[in-house]
């Protein structure tokens, strides 16, 4: 016989591992109904739910966007011994899920798609190494337009989550811009070009001057750490600064601002051309100017962008960064075919814009999505119980029969039913079953008396406001109709 020692020390200890994290009803109810508020608005503007595998052949998450965070892989071995790794992101299987199907996939083609994402990185405050995205793309149109529905959807999901006048903006800039900007300033090398962008990129967090110094000779930072610099003249930094400086009360006036810095060119005069048509197509879809505005300093990090860049932030919570962003990218879809696929698409950090919303108090949590719980007394019958349940929920409406321990009485149940914020009860007894009759009790009317009522008996003596006694036909009509007045 085994002693309780010997069986302690088997036991394996219940623990996450770095970096991930468990999801508890309360969280999750509320995630689930973000979601589906999402949800709702990609379908009204034609996406369509697709998946794809976590794991991935590590060649296909290499490459445009993956140069940059394969260091970031968890890298594993499939049972064959291939080279595989976990999706770091939902947009490089779609571009893979284009070129696999093309016959399956007719294009244009809108996905909207919603999973766990994997980087290895160093875990932190709100930054963990599996979380969840929720994309939508379009495939097969290089008319700005389709950017402009992208941005109006990002808006569209923004105010569906509650979001008001001035809670958020969704920032745009256009690749072709800042490339007409750093070609006239005979900005050409790639990897020059790139790590400008992520210099600009950093505006927001650290301020001009630090991104004056780092376009310069270089600036050191908070912890004493040297930031190795771009090394560009004086004068250049200068034409880059006023560039991204420029502001407006209206989009059309940073075009304007734009029309004067930048250089005559054909290049200037495409970028400037596509933002006056994505102005346009903005306002036929109502996107407000306060929604959605142009801004010359959004360079987002991956260089897989071609045209259109936008990113969504919330002004009340700043410390969350950009909850969506994502842009046109009419190049990513060629690393796996012999053509380009124009496509453009944006992304929710999924955990980041909960913990955002949270801390503006735009989150509604619940420990349950159960609507009737139903008690009983002892010596009720098990079948009676089902029955009610099942009439409940063949209606569509979330039931759970209280089934517990033998020492559970009737206020032990009541207390179950308040503490999970059941909104009702459906109470039956002995008395209930020689009547065929059910009693019904919004838990929400003299919550606070529950406490004091030890007996069923008293619970129906006590005059309570909110519980009604009906035949046991009625029972689901009257649940509705104290369902509908919630």
């Amino acid at each position: 016989m085994d002693s309780s020692e010997e069986k302690r020390k088997r036991l394996v200890a219940p623990q996450t591992l770095k970096g991930f994290r468990d999801l508890m009803p309360v969280a999750m109810i509320a995630r689930n109904a973000v979601i589906e508020k999402i949800r709702s608005v990609y379908e009204k503007y034609g996406f369509v739910p697709i998946d794809t595998p976590v794991l991935e052949h590590l060649g296909t998450l290499l490459g445009p966007g993956g140069e940059e965070i394969n260091k970031e892989l968890f890298r594993l071995e499939s049972p064959e011994r291939e080279p595989i790794a976990m999706r770091f992101d939902l947009t490089v299987p779609y571009a893979r899920l284009l070129a696999q199907y093309p016959d399956q996939l007719k294009l244009p083609f809108r996905r909207y798609h919603v999973g766990p994402v994997f980087r290895a990185d160093k875990p932190g405050p709100g930054r963990f190494r599996q979380f969840v995205q929720f994309d939508i793309d379009a495939a097969g149109s290089e008319s700005v337009a389709v950017d402009a529905e992208i941005v109006a959807a990002m808006a569209e999901v923004m105010r569906a989550l509650g979001l008001g006048n001035g809670e958020f903006q969704i920032r745009i800039n256009n690749r072709r811009l800042v490339d007409a900007l750093l070609l006239c300033q005979g900005i050409a090398d790639g990897e020059t070009q790139k790590h400008v962008l992520r210099v600009i990129d950093k505006l927001p967090k650290v301020g001009a001057e630090s991104v004056r110094k780092e376009l310069g000779d270089g600036r050191v930072d908070d912890s004493g750490d040297p930031i190795p610099g771009v090394g560009l003249s004086g004068g250049v930094i200068e034409d880059l600064i006023q560039f991204i400086s420029i502001q407006g009360t209206s989009r059309k006036e940073v075009l304007d601002g734009l029309a004067r810095v930048l250089p005559q060119g054909a290049t200037r005069d495409a970028a400037l051309g596509e933002m006056s048509e994505l102005n346009e197509a903005l306002a036929s879809l109502r996107v407000a100017e306060h929604e959605a505005v142009f801004d010359p300093s959004l360079m987002r990090g991956l260089d897989y962008y071609t045209g259109p860049v936008f990113e969504a932030h919330l002004p009340g919570a700043p410390h969350f960064g950009s909850v969506m962003g994502g842009g046109r990218y009419d190049q990513l879809v060629a690393r796996f075919m012999d053509q380009s696929v124009p496509a453009t698409g944006a992304s929710i950090g999924l955990d980041r814009l909960m913990d955002a919303l949270a801390h503006l108090g735009r989150i509604r949590t619940a420990p349950t999505t159960t609507k009737v719980m139903v008690l009983s007394l002892r010596g009720v019958p098990s079948r009676e119980l089902l029955s009610i349940a099942h009439d409940l929920r063949d209606q569509g409406i979330p039931t759970e029969v209280f089934f517990a321990g033998s020492n559970a009485g009737f206020r032990d149940q009541l207390s179950a039913a308040n503490a999970r914020q059941v909104p009702i009860a459906v109470i039956l007894g002995e008395d209930e079953l020689k009547t065929g009759r059910v009693s019904i009790k919004d838990l929400r009317v003299g919550m606070q008396a529950r406490a004091a009522i030890q007996s069923h008996e008293e619970y129906k003596k006590s005059g309570r406001t909110g519980q009604v006694t009906v035949a046991r036909n009625e029972l689901v009509q009257t649940v509705t109709h104290l369902l509908s007045g919630q």
